[in-house]
């Protein structure tokens, strides 16, 4: 069976394409944005054009806007090519990296760049599965947390600071997917935003 892997919601934006469990192509690039533009000619620059009989997306937390570009092009060629598309939180990537090349670590604390200014912070077992969900802290917040000896994501560094914790300073990658606990696998397409909406809606502001 042929996977597509693709991942949007950070800074990077990568794809790779896995016939069973071996990758055969791959390509990560850090943007920063532009991930609409850049996202399509990286797939179709794959051999076949990255077709796949599955289809694998990071559901989030992360940039809002590379999220859902993520979800809406995995749900556009799954429709296209009549491939099963399933998502994957991005934080439990970062942590299935850090594990890897961390082997004996038991545990791991991801700490990656969030929304206005805050950060998403969760912690993973030695099996790569959440202990908790992941939240949206401030900085402060996010330092004064309790951590794992080990601290991964774009954050990590400067979360270790202030602990006394290791650092890996990773991006999640399309290519690690293989590295994911399948039981964090799931046909349910919804983002995970790890944070609450920025506006009050309406009805919620004449019920005050």
């Amino acid at each position: 069976m042929r996977t597509l892997a693709i991942e949007t919601a950070s800074e990077a934006c990568s794809i790779a394409l896995f016939e069973g469990e071996a990758r055969i192509a791959h390509d990560h690039r850090i943007l920063g944005r532009g991930h609409a533009e850049a996202l399509v000619p990286m797939i179709g620059a794959l051999p076949d054009k990255g077709r796949a009989d599955r289809i694998l997306v990071s559901l989030g937390p992360g940039s809002f806007t590379g999220v859902r570009i993520g979800l809406a092009t995995a749900r556009a060629l799954g429709f296209a090519w009549g491939a099963e598309v399933l998502g994957f939180p991005t934080l439990a990537l970062i942590a299935a990296q850090a594990l890897a090349a961390r082997p004996g670590s038991m545990g791991v604390t991801v700490c990656t760049n969030g929304g206005h200014g805050e950060w998403f912070v969760a912690d993973f077992a030695v099996d790569g599965l959440p202990v908790g969900a992941a939240v949206s802290l401030t900085p402060e917040a996010a330092c004064a947390r309790p951590h794992a000896a080990l601290i991964a994501g774009s954050r990590a560094s400067l979360r270790a600071e202030t602990a006394r914790a290791e650092a890996l300073d990773l991006l999640p990658d399309a290519g690690a997917v293989g590295l994911l606990n399948p039981a964090l696998l799931t046909p349910a397409l919804a983002p995970i935003y790890g944070r609450g909406p920025d506006a009050t809606p309406m009805t919620a502001q004449g019920a005050a």
